[in-house]
This record gives structure tokens, C-alpha cells and sequence, in this order.
């Protein structure tokens, strides 16, 4: 360190100087960015308000139940339509889109049904036939049959024709599919003449060829849906198995870190070494089975997953992926096998730190809980603010009526002046909207309840960083470990973080959340520029997307290491984060090199515990156990509970090792600011252990004698 002293110490700031009466987490503090704590706790009121208004005049049954064409929900309780859960369109060839049968009204009448037809009928010929009775529950309400055809027809209160349909989100839509160019109702057998028979209906095609595709997603999430009802307890059983192998393993890291982290390293490399066999041997025995060549290009997307286990393609990707990856760990291990020793020293002191502040493990939860409290109100928010609209009424034509699309009261339009030089019209609901101050401000107030979310979430992660940082810090700066470790230091830097540093926690979420928020709108201005033919619109929108990505990871970094030394010193959030950048500065070759190594192993570590309880999923769902082979469910498709194990698994596995992750990073913090202080003399002495003692001469030493 003596070397690099005066190269480094100009340009990145001045090192803290030795105090005799440091002992580490100054107790003597005072508050620090009043203006921004008082900033959040203005936000949050207003947030209330706007929940409360939300909640006021939203009505979330317009999101759970269709709207007839009188602005009546159907199948709600309670009401006249409780026992007609469907929404029967009369015309949905004027329905170009599915996105408007499921967000907003098709010009054409809509009524509530108990069921969706079942068979193909003109109103002409049931209405001379015993399928008239049949025929008129799909009549507007109260219809009477007391005028010719062509009037019942132009006045609207009934369809033309009845096709057979089948419900997609409380929708009836044409249960249509094609055969050899041609689209053909219901099944090849029609109800109307009892013989088989095709018809050609072309004015359908723009309406159901986009439907026919929402049906394969619906019935993709059914089967979806089915196999989580099936496996549900054993995908419990499965997160409750990484969970206690993500907590067996922090345990036996506190006592046998060295062996854990080659044991670890080589059970890495062995578990993605047996994934390139099974991959291979897969690859081989589907060698010269039909169909098995075929392309995954040329086979495209299909809704059974299935389908691509059945190909050599596929497991000659999953070969080659996980082939690099195993490649890339190898060499990583090779060339960075010395800082891998140090790494380990430092994982054995993080053990330590974590041993004696047990409590820190349980830590994660409060934070699990905070943050689904701020997304459960998030959600519901955004919930009751677009679903808070007044229902509009427009004028409907199949003329040119010049009148069309003029809002209209339902009740007063039939002696209305509009509906006298328009007789064909029909006033209708049309759409959820509003033309008062308040329906103006609804995408504001959405923008603001995103914003609001996260700043909320990125304080409760930075009010769990504190925490823990003073927690560990306080174990750290324990010159005789743990006789000197204060009681409770949990409990106490949780404390100190909410009474002194609230400020400076919103600040640092603050900065943070407008970049976030940032990028949202620019994701939103992507997707409706996507359209457009302008390349230097979207080489400049990919470039801003890039550079805000890149300012997000640089600050989530910056606020980590201020948060660090706000628990240590409790300066405010600007001198905290440029005295942690300059210190990272002075260091930067540790910090490049040390720190991300052990972040590199504790990747392998998710990684084990991931591809292990992953692989046990795997050969359990696919009937591979043979002691449990009647055990497991029938499913459709097996990679569901197993994708849900693997995910579920990691982000446990990740809530644990990110206790680690900031044990070290204050810890690696609180050395580099020991060396600065202290120089290892009887009148200076450093606060590191034992174990880093002996790492910091072995490494001195080295340094010398090169």
C-alpha cells in the first residue's frame, strides 16, 4: 500500500486519518437530509390521497366482468345479469381486433347471454321453425316479435345470424377453424338442415384469424393453469428444499468456508459437465427418428412445448449453451486462482461477521414484506385508477349518419332530435372515459403511482443495505471479536437508520427512481415507435435505453457503498457517496478484482443450489424416480412446476447469499478504510482479523520481494 499512497491520494480525495476514539459506528449522530425526508413524507400523503381517490371512483368489476351496450355488467351478483355471465356480439365482424372485445366496445349491440351459441341459424329461418324460443334468448332484452324482419333487423334487436362461439375472457367468440383454404363454424356438422355442409363465410377472416390466436394462448394458460393445480404441493416441497439447502449451506460456510467454496466450484463444474452428457445422449438417440431433423426455425412456435424435446436441434443448443458456460467457468477459475485465495479469507471472515449476527439471516423477510405491501398497493391503485371512468355513450350507424360517433344519453335518445334525422342509430356505451379535470389527470396520476412505487421499494431495499451494513460494520470494528460486538446490532442499526437517515435513504431511492422511471417511458415510447419506419428514431431511442441501463447500474452501485458509510459515519447521502467512490478509487484493483470474485463465487453458490434442486424436479416430474415414479403428477407440461421450482429457488437462494453479498462489501469497505487508518504498529493497530492479518504480509510480502 505504501507504493500506491501518493498516486492514488491526490486525485481521489484525502484518506481518513487515524482517531484513537473511533470504535466504529459513530452512536453520536444527527439527522441527515431533513428536506428529502420531509419531500418522502409529503409523496406519501400525497400517494394516500391518490389511493383514496383511486379507490373512490374506480370500480375494478369493469376489469372482472364485460359491459353489455347499456353499460351493464355481466354475470355480476346481485344484479339482473347474474345468471348471464357471457357477452354476445351481434355483428363481430366489426370487431377487427380481440384487443377491442376485451378493453373496449365494438360498434355493433352487445347483450348479456347464459351461454354462447351452440349452432348455426339465420333469424330468418328460426323464426319460421321450433328454434325461434332458442333463437330469442340472443334478442336484446324485453323483445317482442310484433315487426317484419327487415325492421327487427334494422332497429337492431336482433342478429342476423348465430354462430357458433365459444367463451374467451366471459367473451363469445366464432368457434371457427380452417380446413383445406376454407373456414369452417362450429364442427363440420351443422344444426340448421341436419346434413353435413361447409360454408365459405369470408367476412369473418379479419375478425377470427386474431381471435383463433388468443384462443391458443387461453388454452395454452389453462393447461397452464391445470398442471399448477396438480403440482402445487410438491413445488412447495421443492422451494422448502432450497430453502433449507441455502440455509444448510450459509451454516456449514461458517465453519468450513475454504472446503465449501472448492467443494462448491467442483460441484458447479460436475453438475453442468452431467447436463453436456444428458444433452448429448438425448442428441444421439434421437439420431435417425423421424421428424427429429426438422429445424427450429422451420417448425416455429408451438403452444406444446413438447414438440422441441422431440428435436436434435434443441439439445445441440442446449449442448453448445451450456457448454460455454462450462468453458467460461474453467478459465475464470485458472487465471483468477490467487485472487480466489483472498477471496476465500474474505468469505471466511463475511462467515464469521454472519455467525455472530445470526438475526441478519431472518433480515431478508422484513424486507420480503415491505415490498410486497408497496406492490399490493401499487397494484390495487393502478387497478382502481383505470378502472375509474364513466361510462360514454356514442351513436352508431351502419349510414353515413353525420351524428355518428356524438356522445348520447341512453334514456333520452329515443325522442332526442339525433334520433329523428338518424332512425337507423343506435345509442350504445361505447368505452370508459370522462371529460372532467379528474379523468384528464389519470395518466399523470398512473405516471405518479409508478414513480411512487419505486421510490418506496428502492427505500425499503436501501433502509435493508443500512441495516445490515451497521450491523456488520459494528462486528468489524470489534477490536477484540466478539467481546466488543454491541448487544443487538441488528436491532441497533435499524434504529439509527429510521431515526437519523431517512433523508438520506429517500434521497439516494430518489435518485435511483427517476432513472427507473426514465426508463419506463422510454420502453413505452419504444413499443409505439416500433411502427414507424424512422432508423434514426430507433438507433436514438436504443441508445438512450443503453446509457440509462448502464446510469442505473452505476448508481444502484454508488448508493450501495454510500449506504455502507452512512451506517459507519452518518454523514449525509452527498458526502457519504463521494467519500465511498473516492475510497473505491484509491483501491481500485482490489475493488475490480477482490470484491468481484467473491460476488463471482457466490454465483456459483445460487448456481449449485439452482441446478441442484432444479435437477431433482426434473427427474421427479418426468417419472425418473422410480421409488416416487407413481408419485408425481399427471401434467401437460412438465417444464411448468419445474421453471417455477428453478426461479422460486434462486430468488431464495438469492435472498440469502445477498446477506452475504453486503457482509462482504462493508466488510472489503471497513478494510480498505482500516489499512488507511491504521498502519498494524502497537499504537495503530488494525481492527481486521487474525485471518486478513496474515492474508494483508502474505500479500505485502509478495509485493516486496517483486
Amino acid at each position: 500500500m505504501g507504493d500506491e499512497r501518493p498516486h492514488y491520494y491526490g486525485k481521489h480525495g484525502t484518506p481518513q486519518k487515524y482517531d484513537p476514539t473511533f470504535k466504529g459506528p459513530i452512536y453520536n449522530r444527527g439527522c441527515t437530509d431533513v428536506i428529502c425526508c420531509v419531500f418522502l413524507l409529503l409523496a406519501i400523503v400525497g400517494y394516500v390521497a391518490v389511493g383514496i381517490i383511486a379507490w373512490t371512483h374506480g370500480d375494478p368489476r369493469k376489469v372482472i366482468y364485460p359491459t353489455d351496450s347499456r353499460g351493464e355488467f355481466c354475470g355480476q351478483k346481485g344484479t339482473k345479469n347474474e345468471n348471464k355471465p357471457y357477452l354476445f356480439y351481434f355483428n363481430i365482424v366489426k370487431c377487427a381486433s380481440p384487443l377491442v372485445l376485451l378493453e373496449f366496445q365494438c360498434p355493433t349491440p352487445q347483450i348479456c347471454v347464459e351461454k354462447c351459441p351452440d349452432r348455426y341459424l339465420t333469424y330468418l329461418n328460426a323464426r319460421s321453425s321450433r328454434d325461434f324460443e332458442y333463437y330469442k334468448q340472443f334478442c336484446v332484452p324485453g323483445f317482442k316479435d310484433n315487426k317484419g324482419v327487415a325492421e327487427v333487423l334494422r332497429d337492431g334487436d336482433c342478429p342476423a345470424v348465430l354462430i357458433p362461439s365459444k367463451p374467451l375472457a366471459r367473451r363469445c367468440f366464432p368457434a371457427i377453424h380452417a380446413h383445406k383454404g376454407v373456414l369452417m363454424v362450429g364442427n363440420e356438422t351443422t344444426y340448421e338442415d341436419g346434413h353435413g355442409s361447409r360454408k365459405n363465410i369470408t367476412d369473418l377472416v379479419e375478425g377470427a384469424k386474431k381471435a383463433n390466436g388468443v384462443l391458443e394462448a387461453r388454452q395454452l394458460a389453462m393447461r397452464i393453469f391445470e398442471d399448477y393445480t396438480v403440482s402445487w404441493y410438491w413445488i412447495i416441497i421443492g422451494l422448502v428444499i432450497a430453502m433449507a439447502m441455502s440455509l444448510l449451506f450459509i451454516i456449514l460456510l461458517r465453519f468450513l468456508a475454504g472446503i465449501m467454496v472448492w467443494v462448491m466450484i467442483i460441484m458447479v463444474i460436475l453438475v453442468l459437465g452431467y447436463g453436456i452428457f444428458h444433452c448429448y445422449m438425448e442428441y444421439s438417440r434421437l439420431r435417425g427418428e423421424a421428424g427429429s431433423d426438422v429445424s427450429l426455425v422451420d417448425l416455429g412456435f408451438q403452444t406444446d412445448f413438447r414438440v422441441y424435446l422431440h428435436l436434435r436441434q434443441t439439445w445441440l443448443a442446449f449442448m453448445i449453451i451450456l457448454s460455454i458456460l462450462e468453458v467460461i467457468i474453467i478459465l475464470l477459475l485458472i487465471f483468477l486462482r490467487k485472487r480466489i485465495l483472498i477471496a476465500i479469507a474474505l468469505i471466511k471472515e463475511a462467515s464469521r461477521a454472519v455467525g455472530y449476527v445470526m438475526c441478519s439471516l431472518l433480515y431478508p423477510l422484513v424486507t420480503f414484506f415491505l415490498l410486497c405491501l408497496c406492490i399490493a398497493y401499487w397494484a390495487s391503485t393502478a387497478v382502481f385508477l383505470s378502472t375509474s371512468n364513466e361510462a360514454v355513450y356514442k351513436i352508431f350507424d351502419d349510414s353515413s349518419c353525420s351524428l355518428t360517433a356524438k356522445t348520447c344519453t341512453p334514456e333520452t335518445f329515443p325522442s332526442s332530435n339525433e334520433s329523428r334525422l338518424c332512425p337507423n342509430a343506435r345509442c350504445q356505451f361505447a368505452f370508459y372515459g370522462g371529460e372532467s379535470g379528474y379523468h384528464r389527470a389519470l395518466l399523470g396520476l398512473q405516471i405518479f403511482n409508478a414513480f411512487m412505487f419505486f421510490w418506496l421499494a428502492n427505500f425499503v431495499l436501501a433502509l435493508g443495505q443500512v441495516t445490515l451494513a451497521g450491523a456488520f460494520a459494528s462486528y468489524y470494528w470489534a477490536l477484540r471479536k466478539p467481546d466488543d460486538l454491541p448487544a443487538f446490532p441488528l436491532f441497533s442499526a435499524f434504529g439509527r437508520a429510521l431515526r437519523y437517515h431517512t433523508g438520506s435513504l429517500a434521497f439516494g431511492a430518489l435518485i435511483l427512481a427517476i432513472v427507473q422511471i426514465i426508463r419506463v417511458i422510454l420502453e413505452y415510447l419504444d413499443q409505439r415507435l416500433k411502427a414507424a419506419e424512422n432508423k434514426f428514431a430507433k438507433c436514438l431511442m436504443t441508445c438512450l435505453k443503453c446509457c440509462f441501463w448502464c446510469l442505473e447500474k452505476f448508481i444502484k452501485f454508488l448508493n450501495r457503498n454510500a449506504y455502507i458509510m452512512i451506517a459507519i459515519y452518518g454523514t449525509n447521502f452527498c458526502t457519504s457517496a463521494r467519500n465511498a467512490f473516492f475510497l473505491l478509487m484509491r483501491n481500485i484493483i482490489r475493488v475490480a478484482v477482490l470484491d468481484k470474485v467473491t460476488d463471482f463465487l457466490f454465483l456459483l453458490g445460487k448456481l449449485l443450489i439452482v441446478g441442484s434442486v432444479g435437477i431433482l424436479a426434473f427427474f421427479f416430474f418426468t417419472h425418473r424416480i422410480r421409488i416416487v415414479q407413481d408419485t408425481a403428477p399427471p401434467l401437460n407440461y412438465y417444464w411448468v412446476p419445474i421453471l417455477t421450482v428453478i426461479v422460486g429457488s434462486y430468488l431464495i437462494a438469492h435472498g440469502f447469499f445477498s446477506v452475504y453479498g453486503m457482509c462482504v462489501d462493508t466488510l472489503f469497505l471497513c478494510f480498505l478504510e482500516d489499512l488507511e487508518r491504521n498502519d498494524g504498529s502497537a499504537e495503530r493497530p488494525y481492527f481486521m482479523s487474525s485471518t486478513l492479518k496474515k492474508l494483508l504480509n502474505k500479500t505485502n510480502k509478495k509485493a516486496a520481494e517483486s
